[in-house]
């Protein structure tokens, strides 16, 4: 993409017809894309800016837009369930994390929240993601390399609970089956105060985790849970939406300190 905002060939494109369809497409010479609003040829967004219209065969309009970095998880390949904006934004907050952060992710997945994560480090910071199927891992792969971020994602084939490589990082998430089993290396592998986030969907998960941190040299742990829900906005008619997102996960944080200075 020029620096006037002006779409080539082989960039990444959002249309966008209305809150809920939008399509991500790689914009190529020849192709055109089928919706049920009609088909748009790739060469009629060749050469428009972003934030311009582009009409389909069927006359609707479809708007250009730049992706984000949530709308590249939005619309990857799924491997497994991802974690839902509303949650990754407390995960960002009570991590710390910013840009040169080193950051150690366990529970790769479809690599969603890592694609967040490395955003947020920037080209300065690593992400370290584990993850013990390879599978899940493949996936991950092309998704990140799909947003144009995998350059700064350490992918590792292999179970966090046998250990971290890394040593002194900023931050340790976790979105796995058993983060209570992590804990204790993710102790060996932060600096000192540093952050460590479990998201987790079951009360049980959280009170074996919060027992392992406590057990493990970690203070100020909180478990809370984000509930959002959405405003329908028409004058006259504005209310909240008749069905919401509800429980999704519990989210737990805590700091690391030097276990003998607390004993």
């Amino acid at each position: 993409m020029s620096d006037r905002g002006i779409i080539r060939e082989n960039d990444d494109v959002l249309l966008f017809l209305d809150r809920k369809r939008t399509f991500l497409i790689k914009v190529k010479p020849g192709n055109s894309f089928h919706t049920h609003r009609g088909y748009v040829n790739h060469d009629d967004i060749i050469g428009k800016k972003f934030g311009e219209a582009v009409k389909s065969s069927l006359s609707a309009d479809f708007m250009l837009l730049k992706p984000s970095v949530l709308d590249y998880t939005r619309k990857m390949l799924r491997a497994t369930q991802i974690i839902y904006p509303k949650d990754i934004g407390l995960i960002l907050v009570y991590s710390g994390i910013g840009c040169g952060s080193r950051v150690v992710e366990a529970g790769t997945g479809s690599g969603a929240l890592t694609t967040i994560l490395a955003n947020f480090v920037g080209a300065s910071g690593k992400i370290y993601s584990y993850e013990a199927k390879s599978e899940f891992m493949e996936k991950a792969r092309k998704n990140l390399e799909r947003a144009g971020i995998l350059d700064r994602v350490v992918l590792k084939n292999k179970d966090v609970t046998l250990g971290i490589e890394e040593k002194d990082v900023d931050a340790v998430v976790l979105d796995l089956a058993t983060p209570w089993k992590v804990v204790p290396v993710a102790y060996k592998a932060l600096k000192a105060c540093g952050v460590l986030v479990s998201f987790s969907p079951t009360i049980e998960q959280v009170i074996n985790t919060v027992e392992a941190l406590k057990e493990n040299g970690f203070v100020e742990i909180e478990a809370l849970e984000s509930i959002v829900r959405r405003i329908k906005v028409k004058r006259g008619q504005t209310r909240p939406e008749t069905l919401m997102i509800g429980h999704t996960g519990y989210i737990i944080h805590a700091r690391k300190t030097i276990k003998e200075v607390i004993q």
